[in-house]
């Protein structure tokens, strides 16, 4: 049970007297046993294959069993098939329950819709045209049960907002399920059929080349996710007081990107943007990132060369996309006094002007070696001081409401000291970057960190 928090176990073992309520009373008649033993196996060897090829599961055959049995009936499918599943992280058997629960109450939901809407009718309507608008209710509902679910177990465990996760899961997995929710009720229409099971099987052959795609496209993103966890853990080795800094600012980019309410993919690009924001600090010298005395106006102006070096590192990445853009332009200044090349107001890309924002805020909000982290509130003050002259309005107004409303629950926090700077020497390292400075960075002017 390591690694999950008490509320969350209790709502696993909630979860799971309620799959049990699921199954009473269980069908007696045989049919419904023989069709239950059937697509049970067939879901149990399928989620076997899929789960370790194609990084899916096998939703048509839950599906198929929600349109084609008894609620009680169809709880059952998934049951033998999650209890089972291969690679689930430890504890296994507490993911295993949550699995099979979860996904038993939301088979017994959707197949209880269906049933209510007369889905299961038998005589001259049944059939296709008939059963299409039930069917699409009883996915609606499928994907909603899961949905909440899985919100309230990432609530529980993580401290998400519960309407905020069940809202994103649910908007994610409607499309993938209402496809897969389509071959469920394509297999239990040619399961009633003349043609029988057999025929019904068939449906799983194009649904298993959509699987082999899916998997070419999570094997890119995974490749992508690798590229860029090793370009922020050498930036991190490299200049380790800042540890985990662009993990936070990328949160703090996505917070604003959904604030402004922007697109998914423009809020990926600027979770990216953030977490890339420093990769060109791999072109500066490291006695220069670590230097504890002041550092000279040539030293600077190298320093201040890291976001052009950023932007030639990523030029050969071409899913960053626009993100090469935040890259080069996150220390200009809407008045036209940052850097590199003194751009100002909107001749700034959207991006840049967002990623400086929550730059700026996890450096005042972060302890560095050269001063302590300041709350919250007096962040955002400071951010809101500066906005017009520094950052744009917009952006700071985003984050401030974001994090009025939801709180800031950052993923990653820096440690009080660097391991190779003794605690004794923090005072030592922070007068030195005053004397270098003029003054306390983080207040004063919140984007100038190194």
């Amino acid at each position: 049970m390591e690694g999950i928090p008490v509320r969350a176990r209790v709502c696993v073992a909630g979860a799971a007297l309620g799959a049990l309520c699921c199954l009473a009373p269980l069908p007696a008649e045989p049919p419904s046993w023989w069709a239950v033993v059937l697509l049970a196996a067939l879901y149990a060897g399928g989620e076997r294959v899929a789960r370790r090829r194609f990084a899916g599961t096998l939703y048509p055959v839950l599906l198929a069993g929600a349109f084609l049995l008894p609620p009680a009936a169809a709880a059952l499918v998934p049951l033998p098939g999650a209890l089972t599943a291969p690679g689930e992280r430890r504890p296994c058997l507490v993911r295993r329950v949550w699995r099979a629960a979860h996904l038993m109450i939301g088979v017994w939901a959707a197949s209880a819709v269906y049933g209510v809407l007369g889905g299961r009718d038998d005589g001259p309507a049944a059939g296709l045209p008939h059963a299409l608008a039930p069917a699409a209710v009883a996915v609606l509902v499928f994907c909603l049960a899961l949905a909440a679910l899985d919100g309230g177990i990432l609530a529980l465990a993580e401290g998400l907002p519960l309407w905020r996760g069940a809202r994103d899961l649910f908007l994610r997995s409607l499309a993938p399920v209402g496809v897969h929710g389509l071959a469920g009720l394509m297999m239990a229409v040619l399961w009633r059929s003349p043609y029988g099971p057999v025929a019904a099987l068939l449906v799983l052959f194009p649904m298993g080349v959509s699987w082999w795609v899916f998997a070419q496209y999570h094997r890119e993103r995974a490749a992508h996710r690798a590229t860029i966890r090793a370009l922020v853990q050498a930036v991190d080795l490299k200049d380790g007081y800042t540890r985990g800094h662009g993990e936070r600012v990328g949160q703090a980019s996505m917070l604003i990107a959904r604030e402004l309410g922007l697109p998914d993919d423009r809020v990926e690009t600027l979770r990216l943007a953030g977490i890339l924001h420093d990769v060109g600090k791999l072109g500066v010298p490291t006695r220069l990132l670590r230097k504890d005395g002041p550092l000279t106006p040539e030293e600077r102006r190298v320093i201040e060369l890291h976001p052009e070096y950023g932007h030639e590192i990523t030029r050969g990445i071409s899913f960053l996309g626009d993100a090469r853009s935040a890259i080069l332009h996150h220390h200009e200044r809407m008045d036209g006094g940052g850097y590199p090349y003194g751009l100002s107001g909107g001749q700034i890309p959207e991006s840049a002007r967002v990623v400086a924002v929550a730059d700026a805020f996890d450096a005042m909000t972060s302890t560095r070696s050269y001063s302590r982290a300041r709350p919250v509130p007096v962040a955002l003050a400071e951010l809101e001081r500066c906005a017009g002259a520094q950052f744009d309005p917009r952006m700071v107004a985003a984050l401030v409401r974001v994090i009025a409303r939801d709180g800031w629950h950052p993923v990653v926090t820096a440690d009080e000291t660097h391991p190779s700077v003794p605690a004794q020497t923090a005072a030592a390292t922070r007068a030195a970057e005053t004397a270098r400075t003029g003054r306390t960075r983080a207040p004063a002017r919140p984007g100038a960190h190194r």
